[in-house]
């Protein structure tokens, strides 16, 4: 990796990016690159960072996409294929920017989408494998359900002041995301198509009780994928089971993980 100091700034494409970057104790392990939620940014990943680097070994990057955290605005309203911009478009060059040599991608909902797009488009031999956290796929019916209700939430009660606390622009931030989920003619996206083309192991983790999408998108992947795809369900979590169930989810990921990695020269002489 480049040698990155421990909190920074990216700029791509002109926009500055916030980063976190947590080293490996072995100075050649892999990295697991981190991609946030529609809501999140590298301050709400919490500690689960360091909790997954203390499991697996790797180090650790996660970023905050434009429009979110501390990172630079975006122009509203979002075009509807903006996680498409993201991972053909961001992601590459972002990788190259911070020498990325090996390891996985890991996302969470919007940020597991991005993956996907990211590793179906570039047969990416850094590439050893990918954690989808909630990924979306398709647009279900419960998914615009739940994206209509938090929007009356964020409206009505004190859900902007929290996210404001984690967004220098929290309107920003959630009118991108939500104001592109909720227009009539996301409807039609559907990434299913990049499936087919991935070639490294997937994992796929579920919260049993995700209120934004069913299990119908893990039996996508199944069904479209031509490589390993696994799917560990976390019983009594819900869209985030990284926060509402930590230690099953961060022992589903260490599992895939060691196993994705465990031929790597860095991880075996750590």
């Amino acid at each position: 990796m480049t040698n990155l100091t421990p909190t920074g700034f990216l700029d791509i494409d002109g926009a500055s990016l916030e980063y976190r970057w947590l080293a490996p104790p072995v100075p050649d392990a892999p990295t697991i690159v981190m991609l946030h939620e529609g809501l999140g940014c590298v301050g709400l990943w919490g500690d689960f960072p360091e909790k997954l680097q203390q499991a697996t070994g790797a180090g650790i990057f996660a970023y905050s996409r434009a429009g979110y955290g501390q990172s630079s605005p975006v122009a509203l309203p979002r075009a509807l294929d903006y996680m498409h911009r993201e991972a053909l478009d961001v992601l590459p060059k972002l990788l190259d920017m911070i020498g990325f040599k090996r390891g996985l991608l890991l996302g969470h909902s919007d940020g597991a989408s991005i993956a996907t797009i990211y590793a179906g488009a570039h047969q990416d031999h850094r590439l050893n494998g990918l954690v989808l956290i909630a990924p979306h796929f398709v647009v279900e019916d419960i998914s615009i359900k739940s994206i209509a209700a938090i929007k009356t939430t964020f409206e009505t009660t004190d859900l902007r002041s929290k996210l404001a606390r984690w967004h220098k622009d929290v309107d920003n931030a959630f009118h991108g995301w939500n104001g592109a989920w909720l227009d009539p003619k996301f409807r039609d996206w559907d990434i299913s198509e990049y499936l087919a083309y991935i070639r490294v192991p997937v994992m796929i983790v579920q919260g049993a009780d995700d209120q934004y999408g069913t299990l119908r998108q893990a039996e996508i992947a199944q069904e479209e994928c031509y490589c390993p795809v696994d799917l560990k369900i976390i019983a009594g979590a819900a869209h985030s089971p990284h926060r509402e169930a930590p230690g099953p989810t961060l022992d589903a990921i260490m599992q895939f993980a060691k196993a994705a990695l465990r031929d790597d020269p860095g991880l075996q002489a750590a």
